[in-house]
């Protein structure tokens, strides 16, 4: 008995940290419809700012607070707002999602850049000088009570802001009718700007509070408050009082199970995962019409032609195989890891590009895929693909199957708490068949890397050509349909729970297949590998490079394994720099929804009429570094350079005296001219 009331005590504290951040999140979500997923990240800045306030520069306790929750707290909540979130207000709920996903990104990477991972920080408890409180057989540090009294706190002027004042009156005004509050005098942006201010102080004070019980990292405080999440959730992501009452439902469930958790090899993981396993638990046990958001996606998506698939494939090869025998054996083991990535990468584009399903948990799928050709080809036998593609699809259409009533930001959530299951829990029980000592050796299928990587191409290739011809056939329009809108897509007859665990399975079986090539081309692979923040900048650049797009997964593969080291080794101080590109992508994203790939491929398309010469000249400079007359520096330059003059002299020129009817046939449309036609049809 005395155990259980200590437990309670610590969950109650925990659980009061988790109402704090939550009320911040519900208190965001609710007045601009945007779900924040760097809302621990903002915390976790927060955190890092008041040790650096107290611990690194020696500043008062008070001071470091009034600081970091008076001013530092609401000028970025006011950044944040003012030129991150407002341009994509207007944008679908993917786009918005995976700005706050690149802001979460970004964040990490910052945190990682100012504050060396390596260097530890240890921070106070509040009053831990002072002795602590006996409350019967349980002892009461002050830390929990002052947890407590803030939490309480937090809640009642929550009640008063919201149902007591003029401003919080507008706040709740805008979530119910935006358009019927601005027409009595309410005004959307203040009460915008109000809740980003409000709901980042509240993080910030969450993550100051919860540091002290934990290492001091950037990912670890940013995915601690997954728990924050499920309480959130407990709420409806509408009612503050029931996320307090989730909140201290979700601490009290995670401290018992530290105290009553059976001791043995394969539970001390579960402790760990117990947070993302009560988020998914959470999902699924409130089944509300709030929970079932729709990922409409407004823009028409292209139909990839089987030719212009063919010679993309080819292209692919070409490159490996100019890769292949130019590159030194060090650099083939950073640049080889472009198609593995890019396979992995086109997962998403079948997923969440065509049938507007989101997973943050597609990196973990490729790691399960890698761990079976870990244990099954261990003799390099082809066949053992077939089960790494049997093996992830199951996995895949399992995930699929609970998560079915769910989409949007609750798909998201619910994949990313999966992936950190797998993270913290699954990859780490003991046995052979997973990674046994922390890490599992994997035979390549060649002995040489550089016919491994060749291998990765054509098969990035052959699953780029399969892509093309499912969005081209019947389940193709079935997954834009059910993307465009479920409900008129079951309305007319579409199977939308098959289709669901389909599009889920097929997905899955992909980033297995890349997980077992990067695992051929790693040769050790460790949990750390596929885990949830290392997954997050392939989702970041697919969507980035355009959902839609087949070639966006060697976008994403070619940036990750291709551009950032290549830029770190040229400029070996731009490391840090590489790894918050992503995120930065991602927060600049509104400015080009469309997509990166679509823009190049549109800048790009008028080479293709001289694509013989240009195709000659790359292969007289492959002989050559080939033969050793050249390096690869100057085969580099001198491929890209002429293409770059290729493409500024023959892109086209539009002229003015063109009349508005002959466009597109006396020259080439553009979009300008259809925005001219739409300004013409206003005004008439």
């Amino acid at each position: 008995m005395d155990n259980f009331l200590a437990f309670g005590i610590i969950g109650l504290s925990t659980g009061g940290i988790y109402a704090v951040i939550s009320s911040g999140l519900v208190l965001t979500y609710t007045t601009t419809g945007i779900f924040n997923f760097a809302h621990g990240a903002a915390g976790m800045m927060a955190a890092f700012c008041y040790w650096q306030l107290t611990g690194g520069w020696g500043l008062p306790v008070p001071v470091a607070l009034a600081v970091v929750l008076l001013v530092l707290a609401p000028l970025f909540g006011l950044f944040v707002e003012r030129f991150i979130m407002r341009p994509v207000q207007g944008m679908g709920e993917v786009e918005r999602l995976v700005v706050t996903v690149a802001l979460l990104s970004g964040l990490i990477a910052t945190a990682r850049w100012i504050w060396d991972p390596n260097v530890a920080r240890p921070l106070p408890k509040f009053f831990a000088d002072r002795p602590a409180l006996h409350l019967g057989p349980a002892v009461v540090t002050w830390h929990q009570v002052v947890t407590l009294v803030v939490a309480a706190a937090v809640a009642a002027g929550l009640y008063v802001l919201l149902y007591g004042s003029r401003l919080g009156i507008a706040m709740r005004a805008t979530v119910d009718d935006r358009s019927l509050a601005k027409l009595n005098g309410a005004d959307p942006a203040v009460a915008a700007k109000a809740a980003w201010v409000l709901g980042t102080v509240l993080a910030a004070l969450g993550g100051i509070l919860i540091a002290p019980s934990v290492t001091l990292d950037a990912s670890l405080l940013s995915l601690l408050i997954i728990s924050a999440y499920a309480a959130a959730i407990f709420g409806r992501l509408r009612s503050l009082p029931m996320a307090f009452v989730g909140a201290i439902v979700v601490g009290c469930t995670e401290s018992y199970l530290t105290g009553y958790l059976p001791q043995n090899d394969y539970l001390p993981g579960l402790r760990i995962a117990a947070p993302a396993l009560l988020l998914f638990i959470v999902l699924l046990v409130f089944p509300n019409p709030r929970l079932r958001g729709s990922v409409r996606i407004m823009r028409a998506l292209p139909v990839p032609t089987i030719r212009g698939t063919l010679v993309f494939g080819a292209c692919m090869t070409a490159f490996a195989v100019i890769l292949a025998t130019t590159l030194s054996d060090p650099d083939m083991v950073t640049y080889g890891l472009i198609f593995p990535l890019a396979v992995i990468g086109l997962s998403l584009v079948v997923l969440t590009g065509f049938s507007g399903q989101i997973s943050l948990c597609q990196l973990s799928l490729a790691g399960i895929g890698a761990v079976t050709w870990a244990n099954l080809g261990a003799t390099g036998n082809p066949l053992a693909l077939v089960a790494v593609v049997l093996v992830s699809g199951l996995v895949g259409a399992v995930i699929a199957i609970p998560a079915l009533r769910l989409s949007g930001i609750y798909l998201a959530l619910a994949t990313a708490a999966f992936a950190l299951v797998l993270d913290g829990w699954i990859f780490t029980l003991p046995g052979s068949w997973l990674f046994n000592q922390g890490s599992a050796e994997v035979a390549p299928m060649f002995g040489s890397i550089r016919a491994q990587m060749v291998f990765a191409a054509v098969a990035f290739g052959l699953l780029s050509l399969l892509v093309v011809v499912i969005r081209r056939g019947v389940l193709g329009r079935r997954l834009i349909a059910m993307r465009d809108s479920e409900a008129a897509c079951a309305t007319l007859g579409g199977r939308l729970l098959v289709t669901k665990v389909v599009v889920f399975a097929l997905a899955a079986a992909i980033a297995g297949l890349g997980g077992a090539l990067y695992g051929m081309h790693q040769r050790s692979i460790t949990p750390d590998h596929f885990n949830l923040v290392a997954g997050l900048p392939i989702f970041l650049l697919v969507v980035i490079g355009g959902m839609a797009a087949v070639g966006t997964g060697f976008f994403a593969g070619a940036n990750l394994a291709g551009f950032f080291p290549l830029l770190v080794a040229v400029f070996p101080a731009a490391h840090n720099l590489a790894a918050l590109l992503p995120g930065l992508a991602g927060i600049g994203m509104g400015g080009n929804p469309d997509g990166v790939v679509t823009h190049l491929r549109r800048d790009w398309d008028p080479v293709r009429r001289y694509w013989m010469p240009l195709a000659a000249l790359i292969t007289v400079l492959w002989l050559l570094c080939v033969a050793g007359l050249i390096s690869g520096w100057v085969l580099a330059f001198g491929s890209f350079v002429p293409a770059l003059a290729l493409r500024t002299w023959a892109r086209p020129r539009p002229a003015a005296d063109v009349p508005l009817e002959w466009r597109g046939i006396r020259r080439p449309w553009i979009p300008a001219d259809r925005k001219e036609v739409l300004d013409g049809l206003a005004r008439s």
